[in-house]
């Protein structure tokens, strides 16, 4: 098991039990606003934001593609490590999403990989409108050291995590809660910490925006739902 140190903050606050009734997320209007380097491109902190975190190949543009119902919100790409800026997306004119550059691709020239360390880092540490990240693993990968050195950094600045394992319509139910559990047990906390999501199912959708909600302020969230 990796040395993770104790969580000041337990991720289990942001989870909702599969048992749970979760409200559905009603999203009337989803836009692009802008790309950014560097904190002087941010657009203004006007709405809390959720930020987006992963491997280059994980899925993170389909996840938020799926949770905005939108197609083609977020592009996708067949070749990972595509996005090498911080992107902003509105919804309900509420909430801003996200997306952070995907990181552990080795085709991407590694002068741009020393790049999206600093660039990231200073999102991370510096906005004040950040409400939570949500990290995201692939389901059938036991986590690796890229994504305990991301918990670590969150962890150490005090920043809520919404921990999401995609791809999970690739497994069966039966593979889907053994590889659950095989990393939750390497990251060392409980399995219901540790979301399903599926791209191509919805599975996970409802509840992902639940924890959302959790981590946001439900009127501000949905005032414009």
């Amino acid at each position: 098991m990796k040395d993770l140190p104790p969580w000041k903050k337990p991720i289990s606050s942001f989870t909702v039990p599969v048992n749970e009734q979760t409200r559905a997320m009603h999203v009337k209007t989803a836009e692009f606003i802008t790309s950014a380097a560097k904190p002087a491109q941010y657009p203004p902190p006007e709405y809390p934001e959720v930020a987006f975190a992963g491997r280059s190949n994980v899925g993170k543009s389909s996840l938020i593609n799926t949770l905005v119902n939108r197609k083609r919100l977020v592009k996708t790409s067949s070749t990972p490590g595509r996005t090498q800026l911080i992107n902003f997306f509105r919804v309900n004119d509420a909430l801003s999403l996200v997306d952070l550059p995907g990181y552990g691709y080795a085709r991407v020239p590694k002068a741009v990989q020393k790049k999206w360390g600093p660039m990231v880092e200073a999102y991370l540490s510096g906005r004040p409108s950040l409400r939570a990240v949500v990290v995201l693993m692939d389901l059938r990968r036991i986590p690796r050291q890229e994504e305990f050195d991301l918990m670590n950094w969150l962890q150490h600045y005090e920043i809520p995590m919404i921990l999401v394992l995609t791809k999970a319509d690739k497994l069966s139910k039966t593979k889907q809660k053994k590889q659950r559990q095989a990393a939750a047990d390497s990251i060392g906390i409980d399995a219901v910490a540790l979301l399903l999501f599926s791209a191509k199912t919805g599975l996970g959708r409802d509840h992902l925006w639940e924890l959302i909600a959790r981590a946001v302020d439900p009127p501000e969230l949905e005032k414009g739902a």
